[in-house]
């Protein structure tokens, strides 16, 4: 009976099918984890066994997290240049996961300030969008996205390594699969 390869547990822990797909071509787990240049796909598992929330297990989590959203910021200060919440929920979650003085009812009203933050971006967006469905400006518009899509996907897979650092950094072994349930 063959044994199965260790990316199958990642399969059966409903793994996106790319991710999987890439780590059926690294030998174990521990390579895999020291290999990877996708930070979404390591926060994910790290995830997996990051204990109950608010629990101390998941403070490592959080910093990761916050450490690749402030990646994020430079772009969100470009548009919104005075509004702080996203900043300021990042701060708050900083500071609970580092057990510095937030508590989890500071992170929850940060967090809702943020999404008042978002929905207000949202907002901003859907009046652009109502713009560009003019005809010349979407043609204008199609033309730079066209232009842009190599550095934009460029920048993204920059993005995502940079991301991967940030998890090792709070991880530096990957998380056992047999203790994720």
């Amino acid at each position: 009976m063959t044994a199965l390869h260790w990316s199958e547990h990642l399969l059966a822990l409903g793994a996106c099918l790319e991710a999987v797909a890439w780590a059926r071509a690294q030998p174990d787990l521990p390579t895999a984890w020291q290999r990877c240049e996708n930070g979404a796909w390591m926060l994910w598992l790290a995830g997996k066994s990051a204990g109950e929330p608010w629990s101390d297990a998941r403070r490592p989590l959080v910093l990761a997290v916050c450490g690749c959203v402030r990646l994020g910021l430079p772009e969100w200060r470009r548009h919104f240049p005075d509004d702080d919440r996203p900043l300021q929920l990042l701060e708050t979650a900083e500071s609970w996961a580092r057990g510095t003085g937030a508590t989890p009812e500071h992170v929850r009203a940060a967090a809702s300030a943020a999404a008042a933050s978002a929905a207000d971006a949202y907002a901003a967006d859907a009046s652009a969008a109502a713009y560009a469905a003019d005809a010349y400006a979407a043609y204008d518009a199609a033309a730079a996205a066209d232009a842009a899509a190599g550095r934009a996907n460029a920048v993204h897979r920059a993005t995502l390594r940079q991301c991967a650092d940030i998890v090792r950094t709070h991880y530096p072994e990957p998380p056992p699969l047999e203790v994720i349930p």
